[in-house]
């Protein structure tokens, strides 16, 4: 069990930290322990002849990061949060690979971090219904067919609440990383969620509380969220953003990086679309691509799953009418009423009877503007 004195020490050198994740994590390498580093902070090159002029001061001055850490502690003691440093078997364990990996990180939940598979699913704020729909039956399948996966993301609007919201509806672990402490909650209109989250999954953060949710400590994040991932999954991203700078890091952390193929000339596609044609990505259509890519499933699961009808046809047994509908909807999805009537030749009262229907069997949803949208 970690002695007090070493979690204090490694919150101490997590503060210090922000100056380069990198450099404090190689000093408490070379040091062994966080607790030896915080004995030699007077006289740093003692341990490490090399240490810049900078490091040395730093460590030199870092009482008011004690005094921060003293206060962390209490708030994590009062509220029963979780310190988990760099050598507690709570840890992630794949995110220790990484060179620049937190000295500390604090956790509120109950999901295993070291989970036997982890994916990441990201992608941009503005999620279009086609990138929302294809991570609802990315979580579909994967519950049939691989359901002791831990799904990562950050929280944001768009891709990354849709996949953590539809991770829990399907039974799965979803773990958020936060770009600030977590004695607050951003976006605030997500925090039903992650109180839901906290009972089949969590909130994970290198920061301490009262850090504010700046743009550098998203990029930072994104570091936790590739790393403690065995693969990042991009669905929808602009030409730039932080879905793209956390597929780059996987890269560099050697994990395997999928991308869903998107639209030409959409703008949230031409980020996942520059990724497969760069060589950045491998293409994906389906969960089953995914696992199978991974190797994380076996022909029998697959052939369970396909006669559950899980990963196509996630149709229940539909009608002659119904079916036309869907496959109008198949060719040209999102259409009004009015197009759904001059394309199967019923009238306006037959399909809003049929079109209920078919709600209710959760084959098709209504969206704003009257437009129907197949599952």
């Amino acid at each position: 069990m970690q002695s007090q004195e070493e979690t204090f020490n490694a919150l101490v050198m997590s503060q210090l930290s922000r100056f380069s994740p990198a450099a404090m994590l190689k000093l408490y390498h070379t040091a062994g322990s966080a607790t030896e580093v915080m004995h030699h902070r007077r006289d740093i090159r003692d341990l490490v002849p090399e240490a810049s002029d900078r490091l040395a001061e730093l460590m030199a001055s870092s009482d008011d990061a004690m005094r921060r850490a003293e206060d962390e502690l209490k708030y994590v003691e009062e509220y029963g949060l979780k310190v988990l440093t760099f050598d507690s078997p709570d840890y992630p364990q794949r995110l220790r690979e990484c060179e620049d990996a937190p000295i500390a990180l604090f956790y509120n939940g109950n999901a295993d971090l070291n989970a036997k598979r982890v994916v990441c699913v990201i992608g941009t704020r503005h999620a279009t219904q086609y990138g929302k729909t294809l991570v609802e039956r990315f979580c579909q399948d994967l519950r049939y067919m691989s359901p002791d996966t831990l799904v990562v993301s950050g929280l944001a609007y768009g891709i990354d609440i849709t996949a953590h919201r539809n991770a829990m509806s399907n039974g799965l672990s979803t773990v958020a990383v936060l770009a600030h402490g977590l004695d607050d909650l951003y976006p605030s209109a997500h925090r039903a969620t992650a109180s839901q989250m906290l009972s089949n999954g969590g909130l994970l953060t290198e920061y301490f509380t009262h850090t504010r949710p700046d743009k550098f400590n998203f990029v930072q994040r994104n570091r936790i969220v590739a790393g403690m991932s065995d693969a990042c999954v991009v669905v929808e991203s602009a030409k730039k953003g932080g879905s793209l700078i956390t597929a780059r890091l996987s890269q560099t952390y050697y994990r395997d990086v999928f991308a869903y193929p998107g639209a030409v000339g959409m703008t949230q596609s031409e980020g996942c679309n520059d990724l497969i044609r760069n060589s950045g990505a491998q293409l994906i259509a389906s969960a089953e691509d995914f696992l199978t890519a991974m190797g994380w499933t076996d022909d029998n699961i697959l052939a369970k799953a396909r006669q559950q009808g899980i990963e196509r046809s996630i149709f229940p047994e539909l009608t002659s009418d119904e079916k036309i509908v869907v496959n109008v909807l198949s060719k040209q999805n999102d259409l009004p009423i009015s197009m759904l009537t001059a394309q199967t030749g019923m009238t306006v009262a037959q399909l809003a009877s049929l079109l209920f229907e078919m709600e209710m069997k959760g084959v098709v949803k209504s969206l704003a503007g009257g437009l129907y949208h197949i599952i």
